[in-house]
């Protein structure tokens, strides 16, 4: 089976005195069995890379949740410790390359951190501690030693009627597992809402007017990928319009011959 290559963010990580540039196998396993696509694991060295010479080379792009949040500084908010963990080199890395992706039309899917990077990448901003302010749910995980517990299905979201996800899940209400302390706050410029929280909190954002596939999740269908039919149908739907961008790039190819 033909499987198109699709880069995936990394986060930067100190283990056994050696640096990791890594990223958690549940959205590995979601890229292969959800969206039928090769993951490609892109090392955050920032301006050291050649977005375009990567995106040339792969038709689409799924930036993954992570412990570590968008560094404040970007976005003008608190850079103070309470806010973080951070990990400068994934901002350095992860929003250049969904401002490049865009603008050059390549797929992409933004999960939990992701969906916040998007925003960033795109003039949006930041709430920190939502769970803090006054008739916002808490949107954490429970405290669990069990990751099943941690990533259940507890949160009802409105998908917005006449949206992309609309066309992916239908219109009206799903579940979903969202589990975030960061949310955004200022929607960037270029996007607009698909689905909100029932306390109004920001769910999924896509890219006004963009020439491909370009969607972000505060949500997790990574994790039940397999066994959840709406987390299913979000792959199968990144991974249709990345064989789409290849056969069109391929067809461009064959043209040009």
């Amino acid at each position: 089976m033909h499987q198109p290559l699709v880069a995936i963010s990394t986060d930067v990580r100190q283990f056994d005195n050696y640096t990791w540039h890594a990223a958690p196998q549940q959205y590995l396993e979601a890229a292969v069995a959800g969206a039928g696509v090769f993951p490609l694991l892109v090392p955050s060295f920032g301006d050291r890379l050649d977005f375009d010479e990567l995106l040339s080379s792969v038709d689409g792009v799924m930036v993954t949740g992570s412990k570590s949040n968008v560094h404040p500084s970007l976005y003008g908010g608190d850079a103070s410790e309470a806010n973080g963990p951070y990990d400068p080199a994934r901002d350095a890395t992860a929003l250049p390359l969904i401002r490049r992706a865009i603008e050059r039309g390549v797929p992409l899917l933004a999960i939990c951190r992701g969906i916040q990077e998007l925003n960033v990448a795109l003039g949006g901003t930041l709430g920190t501690e939502i769970q803090e302010r006054e008739g916002t749910l808490d949107h954490r995980a429970p405290v669990s030693d069990q990751q099943d517990e941690r990533f259940a299905m507890h949160q009802t979201v409105s998908i917005k009627p006449g949206s992309c996800l609309a066309g992916v899940f239908g219109a009206g209400e799903i579940k979903v597992n969202s589990l975030h302390r960061q949310a955004i706050d200022r929607l960037g410029s270029k996007l607009e809402i698909e689905a909100v929280a029932t306390d109004g909190t920001v769910e999924a954002v896509s890219v006004k007017g963009a020439r491909a596939f370009a969607v972000g999740v505060q949500w997790h269908p990574e994790y039940w990928v397999n066994s959840d039919s709406n987390s299913a149908k979000i792959f199968r739907a990144f991974g249709d319009a990345v064989r789409l961008h290849a056969a069109a790039k391929a067809g461009a190819r064959a043209a040009a011959e």
